[in-house]
């Protein structure tokens, strides 16, 4: 199938922001990874575009990752070993796999994208990341044109990072990841440690929960803070929490008492960028077409007719405010083509 030429842009990123590809494809099935033409020139790939800040134009070829599949790969006495196409919807796989039974998944329900993206970024929700429940990563690479697969120990998963990221393998479109392979142990017990998500469980007076109802719980919370990307143009959290050192995690905690902390393995202390944001006055305020959602701070949203441009304005004035109140830098989340 040959690439369509100067394709608009704006309906593959859920921030809805204009730009156009010089070249485009969608690819529905591995084997069209293999096409010799692909591997010239300057590549993007492009996965559900709820991860993407579009700058502009793109004068390189845009690969639309779209494999579909889903399956039980095999099981044995610990675990279920569920295969996903790259292409599949991130949360519709999720409630696929507790409708069949293989639990695992279901804090990380409702986040957008596809089920390519979600090791790249290690998406996580809830107490839960994708990494803890991976299993294995098969891809393409342009460049040695060959398929090869990565286990979970040498994905490098970290907090919003992982081996693909830091490889820049997938920035600079040197690899394709074509399915992913997810381990769900049988023995199940609920992540329901975050405060959001026990109110709602006990609101709907469930003392033991499901899966499902650990999901629902989830899905419900996510809604009330999180806009519609249909009916407000958005991409989800926009900066990443931020990670401090100990002794500036206890000077911010003198100072500010309600700010969360979360104590992390290596010794440091992850802080809540929403909370710093709406302190920083940002929570519902615009800066022209562009602004932070009235209900979750971390949300950056278009309010119609935003650019890249617009985007990168908004991004660095909050970065100032909350820099010059806490001494905190944010990192934004997403990818800037």
């Amino acid at each position: 199938m040959p690439s369509q030429q100067n394709i608009d842009l704006t309906p593959f990123n859920t921030l809805a922001l204009p730009g156009k590809a010089a070249r485009y494809q969608k690819i529905t099935a591995p084997a069209q990874l293999t096409a010799g033409d692909l591997a010239e020139g300057k590549r993007f790939i492009l996965g559900g575009g709820s991860n993407l800040v579009l700058i502009g134009d793109f004068d390189g070829l845009v690969l639309h990752i779209a494999i579909p599949g889903k399956r039980l790969l095999k099981e044995d006495s610990e675990a279920f070993y569920i295969e996903a196409g790259a292409g599949e919807n991130w949360h519709d796989f999720v409630q696929w796999t507790l409708q069949q039974g293989w639990p695992g998944l279901e804090n990380l329900s409702l986040i957008p994208g596809t089920v390519g993206a979600a090791p790249i970024q290690n998406i996580g929700a809830y107490g839960l990341e994708v990494g803890d429940c991976l299993h294995s990563v098969s891809a393409w690479d342009f460049k040695n044109q060959a398929f090869f697969s990565v286990d979970r120990n040498h994905c490098r998963f970290a907090y919003r990072d992982s081996l693909f990221k830091q490889e820049g393998w997938h920035l600079n479109g040197q690899i394709a990841i074509s399915s992913v392979i997810f381990r769900l142990p049988k023995a199940w017990t609920a992540t329901i440690r975050y405060a959001d998500v026990t109110q709602e469980l006990a609101a709907q007076q469930i003392a033991s929960p499901s899966p499902q109802d650990v999901a629902d719980a989830i899905i419900s919370v996510r809604q009330r803070k999180l806009p519609n990307p249909a009916a407000i143009p958005n991409c989800g959290s926009f900066f990443h929490n931020p990670v401090v050192l100990p002794e500036q995690a206890a000077l911010l905690k003198a100072a500010h008492p309600s700010l969360a902390q979360y104590s992390q393995p290596d010794g440091r202390v992850k802080l809540a960028a929403g909370w710093l944001i709406e302190q920083a006055g940002w929570k519902g305020k615009n800066l022209g077409p562009v602004g932070m959602y009235e209900k979750q701070a971390l949300v950056l949203v278009n309010r119609g007719g935003a650019t890249g441009s617009d985007v990168k304005r908004t991004m660095a004035a909050v970065q100032a405010d909350v820099l010059a109140k806490f001494g905190v830098a944010l990192t934004p989340e997403p990818i800037f083509l």
